[in-house]
């Protein structure tokens, strides 16, 4: 055998060998899955405080009325303050905000209209020019984009008074707006970041936090430095999280699951946050990065089909209805509704597309503008970095 098939060989048996083990981990997962979702915590709180919760906006979304409507509508006994921050007069985020007001008369929210930077990272500069107005202990940080149920504040604020939580964080599924790529969109946060994060929580492989939800109490910010301290990071919500366990806190991680509406108006959209996302799984981690290579068992069963047909187009089958497992298993947890199968097969190979491109460029698309990532995850805009 010429030194040529053999590379070919070894290719193909790595690939086909890799989406065995793939298959296995997914199944793995749909197990954790549904375990997990039993734990899910219902509780209200013992003594319940007062609450601000902090809605960053940033330009025209579809929904985003509903969302945060959703944010003052909640089951919660104490007063729920709403604050939203845009940084121009002009952003269409605002008329959203007053509709809310005209909908809501009686509820307490309030807009901050302020174009200070504060570092590079645009949303902490915003939460910063923001934070004066929250008038409670209890601070909840939640992005533009997040749908809650009407027993989200009662679920978080009980995992934080917890002994020793000094901060709350969610899950969160993808919940799809109009068009294909949104749906797309939906299905890879349904399929691979939910179901991976699971896994890597039931077997402490990671420890997350995620801008779905940071809810911390005013006194733990203010030890932490503020959000200052952040304000340059590109993964802000990981940051601060690790702030907080820096200073002896844990970070429960709640596992009742909030929406996360997606609105990816085109293909390069889509393709720019997820590679931004992917990028950021890099510089924070990038051995458990690596190490995702094994949950994409269809694309890699693919690879080994076209390069030796043995036994690959009967891998490629099996893993696809194992992820079909594995989408069954997450609707019937999260109570989703019926995922579009037919695309499946597509998001599995986009997925891996993106994952690959992952591991080169430092440079991320962010709400309109372009950042260099530098080696400890701060960020640095493309315009600065050029000049001299």
């Amino acid at each position: 055998m010429s030194s040529g098939h053999s590379l070919v060989h070894f290719i193909s048996t790595f690939c086909l060998d890799s989406a065995g083990l793939g298959c296995l981990y997914l199944l793995i997962a749909s197990v954790t899955v549904l375990y997990s979702a039993r734990k899910a915590a219902r509780q209200p709180p013992r003594t319940p405080l007062p609450v601000s919760i902090l809605k960053p906006l940033h330009g025209e979304e579809p929904g985003l009325t509903r969302r945060l409507i959703s944010a003052c509508r909640q089951n919660y006994p104490a007063g729920v303050q709403l604050v939203c921050g845009v940084e121009e007069k002009s952003d269409p985020a605002i008329g959203a905000v007053k509709s809310v007001k005209v909908e809501l008369p009686e509820d307490d929210i309030a807009l901050v209209c302020d174009s200070r930077r504060h570092g590079i990272n645009r949303k902490i500069s915003n939460l910063i020019n923001m934070l004066p107005m929250a008038r409670h202990e209890v601070i909840v940080i939640s992005d533009s984009d997040i749908d809650v149920p009407p027993n989200y504040l009662s679920n978080i604020v009980a995992e934080l008074e917890r002994p020793g939580v000094g901060a709350v964080t969610c899950l969160y599924h993808g919940v799809a707006g109009p068009g294909r790529w949104s749906n797309c969109a939906a299905l890879g946060i349904n399929l691979h970041f939910l179901p991976n994060v699971l896994v890597a929580l039931t077997f402490g492989l990671a420890r997350p936090c995620f801008g779905s939800t940071i809810a911390l109490r005013r006194s733990t910010l203010s030890q932490i430095g503020g959000l200052q301290s952040i304000a340059n990071c590109l993964a802000d919500d990981f940051a601060l999280g690790a702030a907080v366990r820096e200073q002896g806190y844990a970070v429960a991680v709640s596992r009742a699951s909030v929406g996360h509406f997606c609105f990816a108006r085109s293909l390069r959209a889509l393709l720019a946050n997820e590679i931004r996302a992917a990028r950021t799984i890099r510089t924070i981690d990038p051995v458990g990065y690596a190490g995702t290579f094994f949950c994409h068992p269809f694309p890699l069963a693919l690879i080994a089909s076209a390069l030796d047909g043995n036994y690959a187009i009967s891998a490629a089958i099996l893993a696809l209805c194992c992820r079909m497992v594995l989408c069954f298993a997450v609707e019937s947890a999260f109570s989703l509704q019926r995922q579009q199968y037919w695309l499946i097969p597509l998001r599995d190979v986009f997925s891996f597309a993106v994952f690959l491109v992952g591991f080169f460029g430092k440079t991320v698309a962010w709400r309109g503008c372009s950042y260099r990532i530098n080696s400890d995850g701060s960020l640095v805009s493309e315009h600065e970095s050029a000049s001299p």
